[in-house]
């Protein structure tokens, strides 16, 4: 098998490490790790280090190596527009984390870089990958559970449990905007991906907690053209969790519990993480899958369909302009939260 070589353009967000772990772990993803770069030469020297792969001085060194195949943009999301039209003008594939960027006219400039250069492009949601989100999926569009009426799903963390959290890069509104910007991208994107694109949203979002964390607390409610619910419910303050999805049918409901990081610290052992239940059923229907014993293992599930991508054995797990609709999604929250009604999605 031939291996992908990938560098890393910036380590600010976590995950990646994930990835670079499952990927020298597992040889049989066919990724070969090469080099790496962060504006930051303390966090550049560390992960490469870690991964002990070749640390480069420059975004141009990294990008004039001709053993680098594909990059991971996992800078902070200020920077990821300007990494993504060099990496694209270096004719790299590029996977970048997400969100896809602060600004509409950053996502403008990305999808214009990749669709210039002719670049393979794929955006980092674990979401999209996960198991028992796909069954869910599936089981949702087979149709047996009649008309969709309602889909919520609710998305949290503990960041006031983390140490130091509120100096980092993640709530800076110059590099990421805040916390509601960063992370609820995750619930908004399922939500697209699950629906497509609704039409109008209504928000409130505040904080409610520390200063230093805006936006920590925030529900959102999408409507779609049949009259669809779908709600985004983030507590970036919770200390704990179970249930995060419930889809509301004509014929029946569809749960999931113990799918974001509070739910999943307090998983009983065996616990069922998707079930469902039609009408007219005996009892409640628990999925299959293999259990899922923490968020990090989510995480890490995104390292195989990313390599699948690379070596062309999949398509993107979302293109630049899905992730450029899904910023739309967050920014229209803010609006709405700001004008305090409901705005029209274009």
């Amino acid at each position: 098998m031939n291996e992908t070589r990938v560098g890393i353009l910036g380590f600010a967000h976590g995950h990646v490490g994930m990835y670079c772990m499952q990927w020298r772990g597992r040889p049989e993803l066919g990724i070969e790790l090469v080099a790496g770069w962060d504006h930051d030469p303390d966090r550049a020297s560390s992960n490469c280090n870690t991964f002990e792969i070749s640390c480069e001085a420059s975004i141009e060194s990294l990008l004039g190596r001709h053993d680098v195949d594909a990059v991971v943009i996992a800078a902070e999301t200020s920077m990821h527009a300007d990494l993504v039209e060099k990496a694209a003008a270096a004719g790299k594939a590029i996977v970048l984390q997400k969100p896809i960027s602060l600004t509409m006219q950053e996502a403008d400039r990305i999808a214009e870089a990749i669709n210039g250069n002719n670049v393979p492009f794929t955006m980092a949601w674990q979401m999209r990958v996960d198991a028992h989100n796909i069954q869910a999926k599936r089981l949702l569009e087979s149709g047996e559970f009649g008309k969709l009426f309602m889909i919520r799903r609710r998305h949290c963390l503990g960041t006031q449990y983390m140490s130091g959290f509120d100096k980092l890069w993640h709530v800076k509104p110059e590099l990421n905007r805040d916390i509601f910007a960063d992370d609820a991208a995750h619930p908004i994107d399922f939500i697209y991906w699950m629906l497509g694109m609704p039409v109008s949203v209504m928000a409130e979002m505040d904080t409610l907690l520390n200063p230093a964390v805006p936006n920590d607390n925030a529900i959102a409610i999408y409507r779609y053209a049949d009259g669809t619910f779908a709600e985004v419910s983030c507590s970036f303050v919770a200390p704990g969790g179970e249930n995060t999805l419930e889809i509301i049918c004509e014929k029946g409901v569809i749960i999931g519990n113990y799918g974001d990081a509070p739910s999943n610290a307090l998983k009983p052992a065996g616990a069922p993480q998707l079930k469902w239940y039609k009408h007219g059923d005996p009892g409640w229907t628990n999925s299959e899958l293999p259990e899922i014993t923490n968020q990090g293992e989510r995480i890490a599930g995104l390292a195989a369909p990313i390599a699948e991508y690379l070596q062309g054995k999949r398509p993107a797990i979302a293109t630049a302009e899905q992730g450029r609709d899904v910023l739309k999604l967050v920014q229209a929250c803010y609006d709405s939260a700001e004008q305090g009604r409901r705005i029209t999605i274009d």
